[in-house]
Order: C-alpha cells, then structure tokens, then sequence
C-alpha cells in the first residue's frame, strides 16, 4: 500500500460535526495517521464519509482510565483537532495548557475562541451572514439564499484549519514548539473575499444582490433554463470567450462592444435566455463541447458521477455502493490509498491503546470496548 505526502502526521481528532471531521478526513486521505476519540461505539456506517481512514477510540473520558488513556494519546500525537465551544476542552481538563509544548491544538468554531459572540451557538448560514458574503446571494427582489454549507463550514472553516494546522506543522521544524490554531468561519470566509473587497473599494461592485458581475446579474455570467426544463451554466467573463459565447448561440458579434455595460443586462439576460430555451441542455452541452465559451451543464449528483471529464479524473469512489469524492488534490509522487469505508465507532481502541503502550489491564478497566 502506498503512502500520502502526511503518512508522518499524527493527528488525533475529537468527535463532532461539520468542519472539523471533513479536515480529519481530508488530512487522511493523503495519509495521516488519524485517530477520532468517541464517547460511545456504534456499528460501521459506509454513509459517514468523513470517517474514511481514521481510526477510532471510545472513551469515558469523565472516568480517571478514561482521562488517563486520552492524554496519553494526545501525548503521542502531533496535532489536536477539536470543534467544540470554547471553554468546553478546558473543564474536560484537555484544555492546551495541558498539553504537550509540541502540540499544535486546532480548534474550529463559527464565531471564533473570544468575542461578544464566542459562547453563542451558530450554523453556517449565520455565520456566513454576518460576513457580509450571504447578502449578496441571490435574487435581487427575494432574500439571499444560503449556498448548502459549503462556504463557512467548509470554505471558511475546515480549509482554513488545515491551512493553520500545516502551517503551524511547518513552523514547528523550525521552532520545535507547537501552538494553538484558532480557525473562525468568520475569520475565513472573509479571507476569500479579496476579489470582492477590492471591487467595492473601485466601485465595480455594489451591495445590491444580483446586481454584479458575478451574482446573476450578467448575462454572460448565470444559468438558463433550457427546453426540457434542465439548467446550463454561462461563465464567458472574458472577451474572447464570450465571442465565442455570442457566435454559437447565432447572436450578433456586435454586442461585444457594450458587454459590460449593466444598462444592456437585462435585456441581453433576456434574449439569450430565449434562445436557450429552443433546445435541451444535453444538446446546448453538445455545441459548447470542446470550446472556450465557458458554458457547462448543470448536473444533478447522480448525473455528475457520469460526465466524462469527471470520470476520465475518478474524481467520485463508490465504496459499499457509497458515491463520494476521491482523494485530492494529487501529488506527483506521493500517492494515497484508496478509498475504503469507514470501521466501526470504537473498533480499534484496543489496538490503538496498547500502541500508545496502556496494557492490557488499563484497557480491560476502560467502560466501553464493544
């Protein structure tokens, strides 16, 4: 079995939801070696991806062998992940004042380690929200939509800790210290808003939704509905690819000339929307195939496993008949294993345990080995 670029990387991760088990995870997919503390075992569930390539303990960690049992695996680790309130970890007594020096303690939340708004409980959508960044989703004339969880759990949040975690990984072959990573959605999502920022700052963006460049608003940058009642994507930002937009739909080559001028959008949103709307998707997709126009159909989740830019890259596994992503991104030369399904919530505490170096009689005193 091959070996990922993080095989080196010991990293164990206390049980939660959202942002912090899909860093767990991706950190195991190019190989490190990552270990979930559990409170209480259940069967194998192939659904819960974000187990894949993890071990997992079941600890009490309200008992003394419990206790014991988790600073001695994090003793042995290089890396902490924990999502939960602050302060929660400290009356545990795992609070990183307890730790080892060399630890690198990474701690994901919505709001952040402090501020007015620490202790209070949050879902994407809010914090997304008070970034500024859910307001400009959406129809101009309905509320913003939230885009799934995808940009503060997961964009602003599980990227950013893996961000920290390595960076503080790097640090330490310098330093040889470790330290604590306070990774905040609402620090992250922000930090992805360069391009936005500096727009408002020259005044190219305004903050009326669907009412920008890239919001919905442009006629060269939304999805139509086509004959069937499917959607396409349109992205031709750039002069060149929107010429090329322009001659396959038989429109005429002089609207080039006002492309972005805002007063022709809803006109123009209108002319092609019609035109889009005499053949299927499949068929507009079959025109544009192969050229810069950059327009692409929108799939479903079944449909997108099938397309055969996605199936030439194996961007989807489907172990146990699960679909889910492969590995990425891909390394020249350090290549992961394949992905397999998740073990069961406590399988490997005993074989986890006595690598650690807890004999059989501490593990055998442990509340929980099923």
């Amino acid at each position: 079995m091959t070996k990922g670029p993080l095989s080196s990387l010991k990293v164990v991760e206390f049980s939660g939801l959202g942002p912090a088990p899909l860093a767990g995870q991706l950190l195991a997919d190019l190989g490190a070696q990552v270990v979930t503390v559990d409170r209480k075992s259940a069967p194998a569930d192939p659904a819960d991806i974000n187990r894949r390539g993890k071990k997992s303990v079941v600890l009490n960690l309200k008992s003394e062998v419990g206790f014991d049992a988790a600073r001695r695996l994090i003793a042995a680790s290089d890396v902490l992940i924990e999502g939960f309130r602050p302060g929660v970890m400290e009356r545990l007594g795992l609070g990183p004042d307890t730790c080892p020096e060399t630890l690198i303690y990474a701690r994901m939340t919505g709001w952040g380690q402090d501020g007015p708004w620490a202790q209070t409980a949050g879902h994407d959508i809010n914090y997304l929200a008070l970034t500024g960044a859910l307001h400009a989703m959406g129809a101009g004339d309905a509320p913003p939509v939230p885009p799934m969880n995808l940009v503060a759990d997961y964009g602003g949040g599980t990227m950013f800790l893996i961000f920290g975690i390595l960076a503080a990984v790097i640090e330490r072959g310098i330093s040889g210290k470790g330290q604590v990573v306070d990774a905040a959605m609402v620090d992250g999502v922000p930090a992805m808003m360069g391009l936005i920022h500096g727009m408002l700052a020259q005044g190219t963006w305004t903050e009326n939704r669907a009412d920008n460049w890239l919001d919905g608003a442009a006629p060269f940058y939304r999805c139509y509905t086509c004959s069937d009642g499917k959607f396409i994507s349109v992205g031709a930002l750039e002069p060149q690819f929107y010429a090329i937009l322009l001659e396959n739909l038989g429109l005429p080559d002089a609207y080039r000339a006002n492309q972005n001028d805002k007063a022709t959008w809803p006109a123009r949103s209108a002319e092609f929307a019609a035109v889009f709307a005499t053949r299927t998707r499949d068929a507009w997709a079959e025109v544009f195939d192969g050229t810069d126009a950059c327009v692409a159909p929108v799939l479903t989740f079944s449909e997108a496993t099938q397309h055969p830019h996605m199936a030439a890259r194996q961007n989807f596994s489907k172990p146990e008949g699960i679909v889910q992503s492969g590995v990425a991104p891909r390394l020249s030369r350090s290549l992961s294993h394949p992905v397999s399904s998740p073990t069961a919530v406590g399988a490997d505490t005993r074989d986890v345990l006595t690598a650690i170096g807890l004999n059989a009689r501490e593990i055998a005193a442990l509340a929980d080995l099923s």
